[in-house]
């Protein structure tokens, strides 16, 4: 009897754990790589968002910094029940990307983004319907936007963008030199 409960236990053990996905580097490193493939195989060849043509525009890469801004409120989204790109606590997007180390400083131009979905259960289902709105459309084939951060939790979804441009090195030898003068303006908001 005893043996038939020990069996009973390791069976439900194997089966109960088994239906549970483990995150491991190589899902992480898929998510990302799925996410980057269907971005810039449509950046390549542009694409239409709503009734704008958008031409094509530079492959976008990972950035570390915007995936965590994209955590952070994918996380704090589904923890406050809201939907919004403005924080329950009144930060935005912009304050969200710059605390999580997406910096400005030390660049010639900064730009910032945000696309949220909420509901949908695979890369490619969230891809599809940002890519069928036309805002969010325009957010990914943006050419000023050149780095990209995702990140889903509980089917609160986040892509953060950002584009910075660095001086040149003429321009960052006038700098050190005092020739050449920075002058800091906030971000123009739409």
């Amino acid at each position: 009897m005893k043996t038939f409960f020990l069996g009973i236990s390791l069976l439900f053990i194997v089966l109960f754990t088994g239906s549970f996905t483990y995150n491991s580097p190589d899902d992480y490193t898929s998510f990302k790589q799925q996410f980057l493939e269907l971005i810039n195989k449509t950046r390549t060849k542009g694409c239409t968002c709503g009734n704008t043509y958008m031409p094509p525009a530079p492959p976008m890469v990972w950035n570390n910094d915007l995936e965590r801004s994209a955590q952070g409120h994918a996380k704090d989204m589904a923890k406050h029940k809201y939907f919004s790109h403005t924080s329950k606590d009144g930060r935005s997007m912009e304050t969200r990307i710059i605390n999580t180390g997406y910096t400005f400083k030390g660049f010639k131009s900064f730009m910032a983004g945000e696309n949220i979905a909420f509901g949908q259960t695979s890369i490619n289902e969230v891809m599809t319907g940002w890519y069928k709105s036309e805002g969010h459309c325009k957010n990914l084939m943006n050419p000023g936007f050149k780095e990209v951060g995702v990140a889903e939790y509980n089917t609160y979804w986040v892509q953060d963008f950002g584009g910075r441009e660095s001086f040149s090195a003429e321009q960052q030898k006038l700098i050190k030199s005092g020739k050449f003068k920075l002058i800091q303006q906030e971000p123009v908001r739409d």
